[in-house]
């Protein structure tokens, strides 16, 4: 899926998997991440979503990187502060108290740039890509935060019926990508109430991704 995709959806504002007032599923099992206050989430291809505005209410900072600005000047003008604007290397960084988001490619986005990771929340990005990208985004991923604990969305649809995105990323799929580097625990499963673009039967499901070299090591609320 070309760049040109997405900035022509929110040119033309077609952006039905946006979410104003945040996702419960992430309220719900924010919990499982283990987090204070003052640790880093990233949110990768982050958009204006509420998510945002909801983690930083519970006091943790943001970084995020989403490719489109108009989407992230939307996201700013919402939680009602004028960030200052710079320039990273082929990013445009846009930041604020306790947030800090790169306006460019996700996969030319590197660790060094990012900074610490103390937890990943996926929401809108791994069911925005098309199969051929999904293994590059979850090694990219990983690679860039070193397999920092993840809240993770997904939807499980009939992929036949209508095209995405979001596309459906299965439990199955979710195991491929995931599996080798981290314990994959399955933390709810609910119906989409109108289905995916009210024409195919869907469910959301939450799943908590915990790097496996890291499962007995929580200290403090974190792990070591």
């Amino acid at each position: 899926m070309e760049p040109d995709y997405w900035h022509q959806r929110w040119a033309d504002n077609q952006i039905g998997f946006h979410q104003a007032d945040g996702e419960p599923l992430l309220a719900a099992h924010f919990s499982v991440l283990g987090l204070q206050a003052g640790h880093r989430v990233y949110v990768p291809l982050c958009g204006k979503t509420g998510d945002i505005a909801w983690l930083l209410s519970q006091g943790v900072a943001v970084v995020g990187v989403e490719l489109s600005e108009t989407a992230v000047k939307a996201l700013f003008a919402g939680l009602g502060c004028e960030p200052r604007v710079s320039q990273h290397g082929e990013h445009r960084h846009y930041a604020a108290d306790h947030i800090d988001i790169y306006v460019g490619d996700y996969f030319t986005l590197g660790a060094a740039d990012l900074g610490t990771v103390d937890a990943i929340y996926d929401r809108a990005a791994l069911v925005a890509l098309p199969p051929p990208m999904r293994a590059r985004y979850a090694q990219h991923l990983m690679a860039t935060t070193a397999r920092a604990p993840q809240l993770l969305i997904t939807y499980d649809y009939d992929q036949a019926l209508v095209d995405g995105p979001p596309f459906s990323v299965p439990a199955d799929e979710v195991a491929a990508h995931y599996q080798a580097d981290y314990t994959v625990t399955p933390l709810a499963r609910q119906a989409v109430p109108t289905g995916i673009k009210g024409k195919a039967p869907a469910w959301m499901h939450a799943w908590h991704l915990q790097a496996r070299a890291m499962e007995d090591a929580w200290k403090d609320g974190r792990p070591a």
